[in-house]
């Protein structure tokens, strides 16, 4: 089957959900306004508050690490996760950008994601397709048979018969993990909690079993307050169509209890470690830069890719995965620089469909037109 023919499949069943939702709840279009408000306070001031949220994360008793590339973000984890150990990971687009996986395998840990795309990515070898929804390209035929070749599993090719296969499958390594490897959608800087939405509950147990629990992520996802963490992760929920949310989760510090004497102790029955490792990898310039910074803006929702002629055209070949579509491009720039970002710019036809449906409101076709032009001119 064609990418055409499996994003098509995919787009029946989200875009008309996703505007059920924005109609039915109609105060998320204002919550999407104040997130904007709150994440445009965040990247004109970063420096300040990558610094408070330092500050909270080592209040509640977590472990704070600010890696200023790639490289040193996954040495970083590297350390803190050692060898031999059985690590789960939930859906990380940083981790996907900075090679973490690879290294703690080569390293001699197991790991396995736990998202059901990510956990079918992993297993067939690929690359993702799509901000949320990286296995978009993949069919439930081309599922079914990943699980059969790699696992040696044998399932129908239908959808609830492969969650159930991975769910089994699964479920023995989120009981005997070492360590769980998280990204967040908001990391409060008053209180150094991470707030992260989700509908599997890979997540959660992802946060609750392992006796270490790693959050990695960007700069960016730092918001001002909890309110606002809170408020991010409703409004991608929302515009991701899957509003609302199967499960919010709120890590703030090793798990903790008071239950003796009403004097708290950690941990309890959670993990007794919180690391929270957050990747600049061009963040950072980029707040500073009159064409980039707006990207910063980005919550991750996928929508622009499924509105978009040339992703739908050309998948993943527009942008550099993980980040593929319209905020891809711009994504590229901001981790790989505009000499790789420059290419995939000049496919962009300025529809402006990306633009119209943003939460953000960021101005996509705009960026692109600024890659572009600062490309050719240094050719």
């Amino acid at each position: 089957m064609s990418w055409q023919e499996a994003v098509e499949r995919a787009r029946a069943h989200i875009v008309p959900r996703t505007y059920e939702v924005l109609q039915r709840f109609e105060y998320v279009r204002e919550l999407a306004k104040e997130v904007r408000k709150a994440r445009e306070e965040v990247v004109k001031n970063l420096d300040y508050y990558i610094e408070e949220a330092r500050r909270a994360v080592e209040r509640i008793g977590g472990r704070f690490y600010l890696a200023a590339t790639g490289e040193e973000a996954v040495e970083t984890v590297a350390k803190i996760v050692g060898r031999g150990k059985v690590v789960v990971m939930s859906k990380n687009n940083v981790a996907t950008e900075t090679g973490l996986r690879q290294r703690l395998e080569a390293a001699g840990n197991e790991v396995w994601e736990t998202d059901l795309g990510e956990f079918l990515i992993q297993l067939a070898g690929d690359e993702p397709s799509h901000i949320l929804a990286p296995a978009v390209h993949m069919t439930k035929e081309r599922a079914a048979e990943v699980l059969r070749q790699r696992l040696g599993i044998a399932v129908p090719p239908e959808a609830e018969a492969i969650a159930q296969r991975a769910r089994e499958f699964l479920r023995e390594k989120f009981l005997r993990a070492d360590v769980g490897i998280t990204g967040a959608n908001a990391i409060a800087a008053d209180t150094g909690a991470v707030v992260l939405v989700e509908n599997e509950g890979n997540i959660r147990m992802t946060t609750v079993l392992p006796p270490v629990h790693i959050v990695y992520d960007g700069v960016e996802k730092v918001v001002p307050t909890l309110h606002h963490a809170f408020m991010s992760a409703m409004v991608q929920s929302a515009y991701a169509g899957l509003y609302p949310p199967t499960y919010v989760n709120l890590s703030a510090g090793p798990s903790s209890t008071a239950d003796v004497e009403m004097r708290r102790v950690s941990p309890a029955q959670g993990p007794r470690e919180f690391h929270v490792v957050l990747v600049d990898n061009g963040r950072r310039k980029a707040a500073k830069d009159p064409d980039l910074w707006e990207a910063l803006l980005c919550i991750r929702c996928g929508r622009c890719h499924l509105h978009c002629p040339v992703y739908l055209t050309l998948g993943r070949e527009f942008g550099r995965p993980p980040y593929t579509g319209p905020m891809g491009v711009m994504w590229t720039a901001v981790t790989r620089g505009i000499e790789e970002a420059g290419p995939h710019a000049l496919k962009c036809v300025h529809a402006g469909n990306c633009r119209e449906v943003c939460p953000m409101s960021i101005d996509i076709p705009k960026v692109i037109h600024a890659i572009r032009a600062r490309y050719l001119r240094a050719r």
